[in-house]
């Protein structure tokens, strides 16, 4: 979409800012952490950069892909932490590595589903339609609709991912809490969950909103 550049900056700024300061307030980082981690993803950005188009292709049209992207998912958050204690990164780890595989699976299957294809590339940049009521409502309407889907979607995994990790790890569950904190339960049930509520964001709630004539 076509939008003034001086209103994505400050966008940007004021996003970041937030959610570098949010992590600093909460203890869950220091101020050498938050800026080691905006100095890291810079990095990301100039090594990724070039071969976005090309990752997005390969995740989009390649007949495999889903089963790599999990794979290679999965194995990332088996793999990164040998932890003596808990902590709450092994957690957060296992749920952004299966949100990124749910939303990249539900891409791939709309691509093969010939759903939401991106618009011609002499169409773009898009002009942001005129603010109506209508629009509004609808804009309305369907984040309600979404978020209502999007925590269903998680509460019921968690209701059935540990449990059945439990079971088949053989850890007591009475006390679940203490049962999330080893590893057997956790990475499943985070990678699971939040793989599910991804791949419900990209491809279950639109496919919703086409139904009942929300697109």
């Amino acid at each position: 979409y076509q939008y003034p550049l001086l209103f994505g900056l400050i966008l940007a700024v004021c996003w970041c800012s937030l959610v570098c300061c949010s992590r600093i307030y909460m203890g869950m980082h220091s101020i050498l952490d938050v800026i080691a981690g905006f100095l890291y993803a810079i990095l990301i950005l100039v090594v990724f950069h070039p071969v976005v188009d090309l990752i997005d292709n390969f995740n989009l049209t390649y007949k495999y892909a889903p089963l790599i992207i999990i794979s290679l998912h999965l194995a990332l958050g088996i793999f990164s932490f040998t932890l003596d204690t808990w902590s709450t990164s092994r957690g957060d780890t296992a749920q952004i590595l299966g949100c990124g595989a749910g939303v990249a699976c539900g891409s791939h299957i709309n691509y093969m589903m010939g759903l939401q294809l991106d618009p011609p590339s002499d169409t773009l940049p898009l002009s942001l339609s005129t603010l109506t009521v209508t629009v509004f409502g609808k804009a309305i309407l369907r984040l309600l609709i979404g978020v209502v889907v999007l925590l269903l979607t998680k509460v019921a995994m968690k209701k059935a991912t540990i449990p059945l990790a439990c079971k088949i790890f053989c850890i007591p569950h009475e006390d679940v809490r203490k049962a999330r904190q080893r590893m057997e339960v956790e990475l499943p049930y985070r990678y699971i969950t939040y793989g599910m509520v991804g791949f419900s964001l990209m491809f279950i709630v639109p496919s919703l909103f086409h139904f009942i004539g929300l697109s």
